[in-house]
């Protein structure tokens, strides 16, 4: 059974293929297209997962989209009544609707199928249920809580529910207009942040503040007696139909989403040109707080409803890593799994995840414990495409060496780090995510305080308050964390022991803090051994590891990583057994 999950028209469009019930491949549209959260329709994404899979369109069975257009329709239609919000925005929502209706007849004019009939089944899954599936039918957990916390998909803002077998029971939901997302989202762009996807630059500034003000946002969302919430919609526009959004063939947009009472409230809004202040840091740190307080308040209560110990969590708002950092302490749950990609990408893992597991007796017998199921690129590509630019390379003084031994390239590349080079990582399969787990990699010293300046001046150019990520071998996460709780996927922030802060500067974060990736031997060999060679010259099983990129998408293919080594101050690029150094 050959399962086609896509999400589509939003923002992070996304394909993923499943084949009697394992993964063969996912990935999102921006890698291919080079445009940061891409949407549309993911018809680079499709044709990728195809090629992996060795099939055509013709021979999928069922196409999975992680929308229902049809979901809770009488809700919308009594809130349009009540609300009546702009003829513009209904008109793009029902333009959006047929597209999402019609995937079968856009699906033959985006992949060239020229007119035969498609037979795969085409399933709309609900988009929260999507983001359910996508967290618990790839966790190692036969039963758990599960909940999906996000801004907006299908009128649902947030849902929660039981996984058991192969089946997951909704318990309950919350519904638009009320979304922690749309908390963030507004804060954000108050902040002076206002393109899409912007919030992690927040929570990165949070750690800076103090909590001057979770008053003032304890009147925008109110906490209710059964652990949810409500937003103060008089702090807010996406209600009215008045806030502009572009989900169709390029960056996603959404205008402003904070009404003038947030200047009312909070004072004169952050242009984004203007200088960044203790005040910015302080609401910055306030929003955090407030957030972190309607997050545990929402699992908390789900514990209290389902008694069970693990728990799988997804959604937009499970990219807030610095919160899922303190689950364990703020809740009863012991085990958690969050997939590798948390947000809408995400959807098209798991719209079809949940039709494989419509069928009865069907066993569960995938875990996504790695996040590497994107394109890979062998020694003969990658010499291919070293050939067409040797001219190039030659000119900019460039060496190119070919390392056969991968002890010898793991020894070489450690030694650079060592030595204060920058090095740009490309590896086997990209990853599945927004996060650079070590194969789409720039990588550095993390005992070098300045690195941190270093990287911006020279590749990342990007606000000084957002920090760079460790990446750990697992057996050492005790040694130089307060918690030691493996996570692959770079998903939760924890305490740098205080002995430890001095020893890796670059990697610790304003409030002591670092978001650690553990490199597991069994899972992801190649990194282990080269963080295990820089272990072995410095004594310090740690890389700072950040994205291979330059204000851009995350590279994809190897002559994006040869242009961003090239235009870039980066010392050195390992492509494969390649070695390229500058002269």
């Amino acid at each position: 059974m050959i399962i086609l999950g896509i999400n589509a028209y939003h923002a992070d469009a996304a394909a993923a293929i499943v084949v009697d019930g394992k993964l063969i491949a996912a990935a999102e549209e921006e890698r291919f297209r080079r445009i940061k959260h891409w949407a549309g329709f993911p018809a680079e994404a499709i044709r990728y997962c195809l090629s992996e899979a060795g099939v055509s369109i013709h021979d999928v069975d069922h196409v999975a989209v992680s929308r229902d257009p049809k979901a809770h329709f009488w809700r919308k239609v009594l809130f349009a009544l009540g609300h009546r919000p702009k003829w513009s925005y209904l008109a793009d929502r029902m333009r959006n609707r047929s597209r999402v209706g019609n995937i079968k007849g856009v699906m033959s004019n985006e992949l060239g199928a020229r007119g035969e009939e498609i037979k795969a089944r085409v399933h709309h899954i609900e988009h929260h249920r999507a983001h359910m599936a996508s967290g618990f039918f790839v966790s190692p957990f036969d039963r758990a809580a599960v909940v999906s916390v996000d801004a907006l998909g299908d009128y649902t803002s947030t849902m929660w529910g039981i996984g058991e077998g192969n089946r997951i029971d909704v318990k309950g939901n919350i519904l638009f207009p009320h979304s922690l997302g749309f908390l963030y989202t507004a804060a954000t762009q108050y902040l002076g942040f206002p393109k899409y996807g912007d919030e992690y630059k927040v929570m990165g500034l949070a750690a800076y503040g103090e909590p001057e003000y979770p008053d003032a946002f304890r009147r925008i969302i109110r906490l209710k007696k059964d652990g949810t919430f409500e937003l103060d919609l008089r702090f807010f526009r996406h209600h009215t139909g008045g806030v502009p959004m572009t989900w169709e063939r390029g960056e996603p947009a959404v205008g402003p989403i904070y009404s003038d009472r947030w200047e009312c409230l909070l004072g004169p809004a952050r242009k984004p040109d203007e200088e960044v202040t203790s005040r910015h840091q302080n609401i910055a740190s306030s929003l955090q707080v407030v957030f972190e307080e309607t997050y545990f308040s929402i699992l908390n209560k789900l514990y209290e409803r389902t008694k069970l110990r693990s728990l799988c969590l997804s959604g937009g708002c499970a990219m807030n890593s610095v919160a899922n950092g303190k689950i364990s302490d703020r809740t009863p749950f012991e085990k958690i799994y969050i997939p590798p990609a948390p947000g809408d990408a995400g959807t098209a893992v798991g719209s079809a995840y949940d039709v494989h597991h419509r069928v009865p007796g069907l066993p569960r017998s995938f875990v996504m414990d790695h996040a590497f199921w994107g394109p890979q690129f062998g020694e003969a590509d990658l010499s291919k495409e070293l050939g067409l630019r040797s001219e190039e390379m030659k000119e900019r003084g460039c060496i190119v060496t070919e390392i056969g031994d991968e002890d010898e390239l793991c020894r070489r590349t450690a030694r650079a780090i060592a030595d204060g080079k920058v090095v740009g990582w490309f590896q086997g399969r990209m990853e599945w995510g927004p996060r650079a787990l070590g194969n789409r990699s720039i990588l550095a010293d993390p005992r070098r305080a300045d690195m941190k300046d270093v990287l911006n001046a020279r590749i990342k150019r990007r606000e000084a308050f957002r920090p760079f990520a460790p990446s750990i071998l697992a057996e050492a996460a005790g040694d130089y964390f307060e918690k030691s709780t493996p996570d692959p996927f770079m998903l939760k922030v924890y305490p740098v022991k205080k002995e430890k802060r001095s020893v890796i500067p670059a990697v610790t974060h304003a409030d002591g803090t670092g978001r650690f990736q553990t490199v597991d031997r069994a899972t992801h060999p190649g990194y282990w051994k080269l963080i295990k060679a820089f272990e072995k010259l410095t004594g310090v099983p740690v890389l700072l590891n950040t994205s291979f990129n330059e204000n851009e998408p995350i590279v994809a293919r190897p002559e994006e990583a040869v242009d961003c080594f090239l235009r870039t101050k980066m010392d050195r690029l390992v492509m494969g057994n390649f070695w390229i150094e500058k002269a």
